[in-house]
């Protein structure tokens, strides 16, 4: 059977109303309904989401109906009760996560009934997608609604491909970590195989929020969680260019009869006042939009140029939106004091400033606006995207007009030909209103030219087919990482084998492996537990068990004092047999140390949670404890000016677990190894460890041992285990061998 491809989104792609007992449905015709269009047909889709219609108001036949309508579509419904809508819609969705993540902190509710809610509805989508969902499919969840869903039908269908992207901006760390349950959040949209955004500049915030609230590895653009890989990346959504394109030129080939009342009132004014510009601004009436600042400075314009005035007027479309939410409709009462004010401050018998219209416009209508202006003028104070730019320029069939942007809007990273402002600067907003008016058509059309081009090619189409193939790629990328779990059944033939052989070596590292990682290496000593389990390998006649760890010598000799183990230390530069003393492996000169031990004192002073280990023939430098980021740009510098350092001497630098550590080239974990197994013959051997120290152990030793990693990343073992706790359970395999 062909995997299908399901689509979950807040709402449906459709609108349906029920009035007076008639149900009603059309499409709907947003930017996420046209790009997810041709994914949900060639896909096989089923789109998943609210109908918009809440409990209360249906009935038990009405609901029977709805379903029968959308299964039409290819939909399916997930049910909503008031509360649910008012806390998780109306609350955590849009008075938290909203303000929040567009970085209105002083706007943002933190609400624990708010959050419940938000966690139920999300159940419920999990739910529903699951009812649907079979081993195989691929299923794209969309926006901040649904942060939890990814983790939640991961939980449940484990062998799914899913796919998330956040429509909205993903805001720096230190806005992030204010939200009580960010933890939770992160590891919901952790459930996704491949996440999305719009920008880098959002996916970077967002692994920052990953290295430094769950202190997970991140490599380049992959996080290595719960046995997986995933994938981040960013796709910057496009709009339906040829429908916009087209519409506009349709549009000018209209005779009078056939155009629009809007249309004949702008021909009308266009024959009236011939010199007069028009500077267009469409958006939802949102705080996040800018208005307000847009309005006062086109009012400083107005004052700074008054040589303007009765020469260009400002049409401002503001769409309703949330108009039952409290900062909505005090953002509604000042745009319109600040539309009168300003209206009667410079208005004269022939010239209105500001046109202003506070409703929706059909699709025609708007092509009306975006024909008839010659700036667009999209201003806001924080956006993920805004497709009305990209909208204004698709509808340039001449090539004229001039787009000025925020440079806070997500489109502006690849509108750069646009003019590009910061929404708070009152003077550059104004000296760039004068400039696009002054542009000349050659520089107008060169920009649009470049920008067409762009926008025509990375289409909504494209956007959504990009994500796919993403998505479709991750199901390969384990296949690069060489190591495979150590499953039940190669642990039973591991311990079958390990049963039979007549030479057995063991070969264990310590930190990371046999126990977990300590801020302090100090408080890292064997516990009790441990000690029972090596006393019982130990004590196996054919076992040779060897601790190969890169700890210095005395604090295994402090720890395991009272045991005759096999050990090796600092890498392999001392080494002692079971019931033997120690003896060394090589002879080291320690006073390189001298010279590098300043180099890491100053890194350590400079980088707060840091501190050396010094040890007889190693330093090391440890991070665990510090900022991930910092620590990062640290561990980058360090490298570079040790290298430089120890160009010449027989020094090398060993990138560990959130540890340099300096030492003699001479010496690593695969040359004591090899000492090892040169002076005996075995018939079974492993060797675990976790570092990127333990490799050279995992080279040296023969194809047809076991090799295992501990954690899920690249490695040169032939398997991995997930933990510590995991290499204990093998312990307990092998100590009830005889």
């Amino acid at each position: 059977m062909d995997n299908k491809t399901i689509i979950v989104s807040n709402r449906l792609p459709l609108q349906l109303h029920l009035r007076n007992g008639q149900l009603k449905m059309k499409p709907s015709v947003g930017g996420l309904a046209t790009g997810m269009k041709s994914v949900h047909k060639d896909e096989k889709g089923i789109w998943i989401g609210w109908s918009g219609l809440i409990e209360e108001d249906i009935d038990k036949e009405t609901h029977k109906k709805i379903d029968r309508l959308v299964a039409k579509e290819n939909c399916a419904t997930v049910s909503l009760s008031k509360d649910d809508v008012d806390n998780f819609y109306y609350g955590l969705s849009n008075r938290t996560l909203w303000p929040l993540f567009h970085y209105f902190m002083e706007y943002t509710e933190f609400e624990n009934e708010f959050w419940e809610s938000y966690k139920t509805v999300n159940q419920k989508f999990a739910d529903v997608v699951l009812q649907h969902a079979e081993d195989g499919d691929q299923i794209w969840v969309h926006d901040y609604q649904l942060l939890l869903l990814p983790a939640l039908i991961r939980h449940r269908k484990p062998n799914v491909t899913i796919g998330f992207f956040l429509h909205i901006p993903f805001p720096s760390y230190e806005i992030f970590r204010c939200f009580p349950w960010r933890d939770e959040l992160l590891h919901g949209i952790l459930g996704a195989d491949l996440i999305g955004f719009h920008t880098y500049d959002y996916e970077r915030h967002f692994l920052s929020s990953i290295k430094r609230i769950l202190r997970l590895e991140v490599n380049f653009n992959e996080i290595a969680y719960h046995e997986r890989i995933v994938k981040v990346d960013s796709f910057p959504m496009g709009i339906d260019y040829n429908k916009f394109h087209e519409a506009a030129k349709s549009h000018k080939k209209l005779c009078s009869e056939e155009r629009s009342e809007l249309q004949r009132k702008l021909d009308e004014h266009f024959q009236s006042t011939k010199d007069t510009k028009l500077i267009l601004s469409i958006d939802r009436l949102d705080y996040t939009k800018g208005i307000p600042n847009r309005i006062r400075a086109f009012e400083y314009f107005l004052n700074k140029y008054p040589e303007f005035r009765e020469k260009v007027r400002l049409i401002m479309l503001s769409v309703p939106s949330r108009s039952d939410v409290p900062q909505y409709q005090l953002l509604k009462k000042e745009t319109d004091e600040l539309v009168g004010r300003i209206n009667g401050e410079f208005s004269t018998i022939n010239w209105t400033p500001i046109w202003y219209f506070y409703r929706s416009l059909p699709f025609d209508n708007l092509i009306d606006l975006y024909s008839a202006a010659d700036i667009a003028l999209i201003t806001p104070i924080r956006d993920g995207m805004n497709l009305v730019a990209k909208e204004y320029i698709a509808t340039r069939t001449r090539k004229d007009g001039v787009l000025i942007l925020s440079e806070m809007a997500g489109a502006s990273k690849e509108m750069n030909e646009a003019i590009l402002i910061n929404p708070n600067n009152f003077e550059q907003i104004a000296d760039s209103i004068k400039f696009a008016l002054e542009m000349p058509l050659e520089q107008q059309i060169s920009r649009n030219h470049l920008l067409q081009k762009r926008l025509k090619r990375y289409s909504v189409e494209k956007w959504a087919h990009e994500f796919m193939k993403s998505l479709k790629a991750t199901k390969n990328i384990e296949k690069v990482t060489l190591s495979k779990r150590l499953d039940e059944q190669e642990r039973k033939t591991m311990f079958e084998k390990y049963n039979s052989a007549k030479n057995r070596l063991l070969l264990l590292d310590y930190d990371g492996t046999l126990t977990g990682f300590q801020d302090n290496p100090q408080n890292a000593q064997p516990d009790e537990k441990l000690f029972s389990l090596l006393d019982q390998i130990n004590n196996q006649n054919q076992t040779n068990m060897v601790i190969i760890s890169g700890r210095d010598r005395e604090t295994l000799e402090q720890w395991f004092k009272t045991k005759n183990y096999a050990m090796i230390t600092d890498h392999g530069v001392w080494a002692k047999e079971k019931n033997n003393s120690w003896k060394p492996l090589e002879r080291l000169r320690s006073d390189w140390m001298e010279i590098i031990r300043p180099v890491l004192e100053t890194f350590a002073d400079r980088t707060p949670g840091t501190f050396i280990e010094e040890k007889k023939y190693s330093l090391a430098w440890h991070y665990r404890k510090a900022d991930p980021e910092l620590a990062q740009i640290r561990a980058i510098e360090l490298n570079t000016v040790v290298t430089s350092l120890i160009s010449n001497n027989e020094l090398t630098v060993l990138n560990g677990n959130k540890v340099i550590e300096v030492k003699n080239s001479r010496v690593n974990k695969g040359r004591a190894a090899g000492y090892l197994l040169s002076e005996k013959d075995y018939d079974f051997i492993l060797a675990i460890g976790d570092d990127w120290t333990d490799e050279y152990m995992f080279e040296e030793i023969p194809n047809w041992a076991y090799s295992i990693k501990v954690g899920y990343q690249k490695s040169k073992a032939k398997y991995y285990v997930k933990s510590t706790q995991e290499v204990r359970q093998l312990l307990q395999g092998f100590a009830k061998s005889k």
